[in-house]
């Protein structure tokens, strides 16, 4: 087994064993990689499972979202959020956590197809 190989499984492993709050970090620090790796090898991906796996991983909350997701999140910091201001901004959050959920498995998919 080579280094690299022996590498990705243990990250992995590390990333199965996270909890929900470090999964987010770690999933954040991921996409960052993603997003630069995926820059060198856009061309490389030609199989149609290793596509719809990077969709789910580059996939974001649309502008509109993210805007009002900041205005909710910033209202609730300044503790001048309403009750139904503040039941959207945990739809909001539960929506984003399982979307970050999605996206840590397509990345430990994607690198088990590339890398095992």
């Amino acid at each position: 087994m080579t280094v690299p190989t022996e590498i990705r499984k243990r990250a992995i492993a590390l990333v199965e064993q996270l909890p929900g709050e470090s999964l987010t970090i770690a999933l954040e620090f991921l996409e960052a990689l993603s997003n630069e790796a995926s820059k060198v090898s856009e061309t490389a991906l030609v199989e149609p499972e290793e596509k719809a796996l990077v969709q789910i991983i580059q996939h974001q909350l649309s502008l509109e979202d993210q805007t009002r997701l900041a205005y909710l999140r910033q209202q609730n910091e300044t503790g001048e959020i309403t009750q139904t201001e503040h039941q959207e901004l945990i739809a909001y959050v539960d929506r984003t956590e399982s979307q970050d959920v999605e996206r840590a498995e397509a990345l430990i998919q994607l690198a088990r197809i590339r890398f095992l």
